[in-house]
C-alpha cells in the first residue's frame, strides 16, 4: 500500500469513527430520553378495586408494549451509513490532491520538469488549489534554472572552444616554425589571457548567483563609484572619438559592497563604450529622486530590439545588432549585483537611437 494510500485509509476510518461516535452517542441519548419520560406502570388490582373500576367504566391505565432494552437499531443503521459514505468522500477530497502532488514530485525527480497539476488540484480558492499553484510556479522557475544552466555549459564550451584552438594550432606552429617563436609566444599569451579574462567572469558570475559574495554591509557613496567608472571608461571612450558627458547629485548614499558596486557600473558604461557609434557621446545621469537612487547610461549605438530588452542581462547574449568581441557577461553580472543590493536593472530603447541602461538603488539616506 502506497503513502497516499494509507494516508487516505487514516483520513476515513478517523472520519468515520468520528461520524459513528456522534450518531450512536445521539441514538443512546435520544433511548434514554424516551425511558425517562415514560408513564409508571399501573398499581395492582384487588378485588374492590377492579370492582370499582368496573363500575367506574373502564380501567385507568391501559397496558403499555414491551420496549426493547437496546436502542432503534433502525436509525443507527442509516445514521451510520452516511456517515460512512461522507467520511469515504471526504477522505478522498484531501487524499487525491495529496496524491496527486506526490505523483507530479516523483515526475519531477525523474527529470520531468514541464510536469505541472494546477488543473487536477480543483478549483476555487482554497489551500490545496493554491498548494498546486505553488507548485506550478517552483517547476516552471526550476526549469528555467535547468535550461539556464544547460545555455551557459553550451555557451562556455562555445566561447573557451576557439582560443584553445588557436592555442593548439599555435602551439604546433611554435615546433614546425620556431624562428616565429616571438609572434606565436604573443598570441598564446593574448589568448591564455582571453581564457583567464572569461574564468574570471565566469567565477564572479557563479559566486553572484550561489549568494555567496558579501553583499549589503557597509554605507557606500554612488556618486564616488559612478565618477570613477566614468574616469576609466573614458580612456576607452578616446579611441573610438567619443565623448561622456555626466550629470550626478554630490552626495548618494548606499548600503552595500563597493567593490560589486564598482564592478556593476563599470560594467553598464564600458557596455555604452563598446556600442555606441564612433564620433558620437555617452550620457551618465546619476540622481536621488526620494528614497531612490537612480543611474542612467544613454549610448549612441545600434540599439536593442524590443523582444531582446530583458535577454541582454543573460549570460552570454548577445544580440544581432550588437555583436563584438566580449562575451556578454557583464550586463548579466551588473544584474546580480543590482538584485543583491535590492535594487532593479532594465533597459529601454531610445526614440532617437541607441540604448539606456536604468540602475535603481534604495538609499541609505
Amino acid at each position: 500500500m502506497t503513502k497516499t494510500g494509507r494516508l487516505f485509509w487514516k483520513f476515513f476510518a478517523i472520519l468515520w469513527l468520528a461520524q459513528f461516535a456522534t450518531v450512536f452517542g445521539v441514538g443512546v441519548l435520544v433511548w434514554t430520553h424516551g425511558h425517562e419520560n415514560e408513564p409508571p406502570p399501573p398499581p395492582p388490582s384487588d378485588g374492590l378495586h377492579g370492582a370499582f373500576n368496573g363500575l367506574a367504566g373502564p380501567p385507568l391505565h391501559m397496558p403499555q408494549p414491551p420496549r426493547s432494552p437496546f436502542p432503534p437499531l433502525m436509525p443507527l443503521a442509516v445514521g451510520s451509513g452516511v456517515s460512512l459514505l461522507f467520511a469515504w468522500w471526504l477522505a478522498g477530497y484531501f487524499a487525491r490532491p495529496i496524491r496527486t502532488l506526490h505523483e507530479a514530485f516523483e515526475a519531477e525527480a525523474c527529470g520531468k520538469l514541464d510536469t505541472r497539476i494546477g488543473l487536477l488540484m480543483g478549483y476555487g480558492q482554497n489551500e490545496l488549489v493554491a498548494l498546486g499553484q505553488d507548485f506550478d510556479r517552483m517547476a516552471e522557475r526550476l526549469q528555467q534554472l535547468v535550461e539556464s544552466q544547460r545555455r551557459l555549459l553550451h555557451d562556455v564550451s562555445h566561447e573557451l572552444r576557439s582560443p584553445l584552438a588557436r592555442l593548439q594550432a599555435a602551439a604546433d606552429l611554435l615546433q614546425q616554425q620556431p624562428e616565429r617563436a616571438q609572434e606565436l609566444i604573443e598570441r598564446i599569451r593574448r589568448d591564455t589571457g582571453r581564457i583567464d579574462s572569461l574564468i574570471g567572469e565566469l567565477l564572479t558570475l557563479a559566486r553572484l548567483e550561489t549568494c555567496t559574495t558579501e553583499g549589503s554591509n557597509e554605507v557606500v557613496d554612488l556618486c564616488e563609484i559612478v565618477l570613477n567608472a566614468i574616469d576609466d571608461a573614458e580612456f576607452e571612450a578616446v579611441a573610438k572619438a567619443c565623448s561622456i558627458a555626466s550629470d550626478v547629485d554630490a552626495r548618494m548614499l548606499v548600503f552595500g559592497n563597493s567593490e560589486l558596486l564598482q564592478r556593476a557600473v563599470d560594467n553598464v558604461l564600458r557596455n555604452a563604450v563598446q556600442y555606441t557609434a564612433p564620433n558620437s557621446g555617452i550620457d551618465v545621469a546619476a540622481h536621488k529622486l526620494g528614497d531612490t537612487l537612480m543611474i542612467a547610461v544613454a549610448d549612441r549605438g545600434p540599439g536593442v530590439a524590443e523582444m531582446d530588452l530583458e535577454a541582454i542581462f543573460d549570460p552570454f547574449f548577445r544580440g544581432a545588432a550588437r555583436t563584438s568581441s566580449g562575451y556578454g557577461l557583464g550586463l548579466a553580472i551588473a544584474r546580480r549585483v543590482v538584485l543583491m543590493h535590492h535594487g532593479r536593472i532594465a533597459a529601454a530603447s531610445r526614440p532617437e537611437g541607441g540604448l539606456l541602461v536604468s540602475i535603481e538603488l534604495p538609499s541609505a539616506g
